[in-house]
């Protein structure tokens, strides 16, 4: 049994539902500060809007897209201790239009000068140990082997990069994927086989990039999302799809809050499906990362108390033989520290 040190899994990833006003909205009850926040309205087209607390709240970018960072208030124009205050941009916060906020706690803020090969560049960072996760900005020096430390404190699984100064496209790590191979969050596209972003694979302190544009540009500023894992609170792998409506089982270790699957070799859509827009099973709803379409519907797969299973046959996410990455963050572990075992849905 999955024992964790997180027995209350929202006091660090929290989904919280919302409807748009059109005048300044604040939206609270997330149960932290949320340091990491990624928005996106559900029966609208609409980007997917990231704000962070390292940037600074009114600075956005979008998963949907390669575009470079943007400054404006009217999305997110400020981060509290319970939630955030949405300005009055209909992209976010349109009258009477339901939408949902992705939240993930960070905390432990600093700064420091970056290591490896080429020259040491400033970053900053928001760090939470407890929960693997942290939020690094930093500046590009241009040289392969470029050290950006993270601060986990663990070897992470995951990182998303994605370049502020230019529109150059997400690079995303993902050790069910492997070194030195990526996947671009604001496509469907495929894995690339390419060393010139990940320059190896990342160690407990830092990670490595090579000398591409999209990771390390010497005059470009960047945002790295950084994802270690937690037994029973969060779980970043792989599967192999059955192609069966009696789909594949994927053993997380608590029962989901939130999960985000991609296909590797395929040009499948990045698939986020929680425990907020759907609170029983199937699970049906869906938003694809990539895409700008309104929130869809169909049998997909159950959270379960110890993980989740496909109930479709549907080649984006369960195509017979087919090789799958996810990203899973708890709604309750299996078993807690305290003894208190996970209910089924």
């Amino acid at each position: 049994m999955a024992y964790t040190t997180i027995n209350k899994s929202t006091d660090y990833f929290n989904t919280k539902l919302y409807t748009g006003t059109g005048s300044e909205n604040a939206i609270s009850g997330v149960g932290f500060q949320p340091d990491w926040i990624w928005l996106k309205k559900r029966t609208e087209s609409s980007h997917h809007f990231l704000q962070d607390a390292v940037r600074g709240a009114t600075y956005q970018i979008k998963s949907s897209t390669n575009d470079a960072q943007a400054n404006y208030s009217q999305y997110v124009k400020s981060i509290q201790s319970d939630g955030f205050t949405l300005g009055t941009d209909t992209d976010v916060n349109k009258n009477t239009i339901p939408a949902v906020s992705w939240n993930w706690k960070a905390g432990t803020t600093g700064s420091g000068t970056t290591g490896g090969s080429g020259t040491a560049k400033a970053y900053s960072y928001s760090v939470n140990t407890t929960a693997g996760f942290s939020i690094v900005k930093y500046a590009g020096n241009g040289s392969a082997g470029h050290t950006i430390p993270h601060h986990l404190g663990a070897v992470p699984k995951v990182i998303m990069v994605k370049d502020l100064t230019d529109n150059e496209a997400w690079r995303v790590y993902h050790a069910g994927v492997g070194f030195p191979k990526w996947l671009i969050l604001n496509t469907s596209a495929a894995e690339t086989n390419d060393s010139s972003v990940f320059d190896n694979v990342p160690t407990s302190s830092g990670f490595l990039v090579g000398s591409a544009n999209p990771v390390n540009n010497a005059t470009h500023e960047y945002i790295a999302y950084c994802f270690a894992e937690k037994t029973g609170y969060s779980r970043f792998d792989s599967y192999t799809g059955n192609g069966n409506a009696d789909g594949t089982f994927v053993y997380t270790g608590f029962k989901p809050a939130w999960v985000l699957t991609k296909e590797k070799s395929g040009t499948s859509s990045w698939d986020i499906h929680d425990n907020k827009r759907d609170t029983h099973n199937v699970c049906e709803k869906y938003l694809l990362a990539e895409d700008t379409g309104a929130e869809g519907s169909t049998v997909m797969l159950d959270f379960l108390s110890n993980g989740f299973k496909f109930r479709s046959s549907n080649g984006d996410r369960n195509q017979s033989g087919a090789s799958y990455i996810y990203m899973a963050f708890a709604e309750a572990p299996l078993v807690g520290s305290n003894g208190i075992t996970a209910k089924a849905r």
